[in-house]
């Protein structure tokens, strides 16, 4: 039932990585209308609101996908190699274990996905999740520039790639400065460690 026109409302558990993911591949093909709820289903279920386990029927929208428009807001193997060459900043979102190399994937997940440990040589570590509030919300815009540019040095006029695991986590990160921050050139490596820690002969930290 989507439609161009249409706006769409994302939400989702862990702090709405997967909904900022979603909202974030919106935007690849130019959705304009799209909103993420802060707080997510956490947030959603702590204040006792209403579910249901009824799937809802829609008449069928007309829907035209624009040209994917990659170039903006995401990042491929290459340009990440180009980004350290220019000594650009990099924002690796994940554990400090996984930053480190301790780890291959998230406390307590199986470690599988990569071949080597550690992150992309230059990268800031800043958990996603430094973020968000305890109830799932987003921290105020002063919280946020007080952890991205005072603590980390980053500036909106900085050309950022954020990055993860798989791309899902990175999108949360992405989502904070582009829309609560208002950096204007934040892309989302969605390769991220999965392609990077697999291949021979790319800038590795430890």
């Amino acid at each position: 039932g989507i439609s161009n026109d249409t706006t769409v409302v994302f939400y989702g558990d862990k702090n709405n990585w997967w909904a900022s993911y979603a909202f974030w591949v919106f935007q690849l093909f130019g959705h304009e209308n799209c909103k993420l709820m802060d707080g997510g289903r956490k947030k959603w279920v702590d204040e006792g609101r209403e579910l249901t386990r009824q799937t809802p029927s829609f008449p069928a929208g007309s829907y035209t996908a624009n040209a994917r428009a990659d170039y903006k807001i995401r990042a491929y193997r290459d340009q990440v190699l180009a980004h350290i060459a220019a000594d650009q900043p990099l924002v690796d979102v994940r554990s400090p274990q996984e930053f480190s190399g301790e780890l291959l994937h998230m406390p307590g997940s199986p470690q599988e996905g990569a071949l080597r440990g550690g992150h992309i040589r230059g990268a800031r570590n800043v958990p996603w999740s430094r973020a968000a509030n305890e109830d799932g919300t987003f921290k105020t815009a002063d919280e946020l520039r007080a952890i991205y540019e005072e603590e980390q040095g980053l500036n909106p006029s900085d050309n950022v790639i954020a990055y993860c695991r798989i791309g899902e986590r990175s999108s949360h990160t992405w989502f904070v400065l582009t829309y609560l921050l208002g950096y204007p050139t934040v892309r989302n490596y969605d390769g991220s460690w999965t392609e990077w820690g697999n291949l021979v002969g790319v800038p590795i930290e430890k």
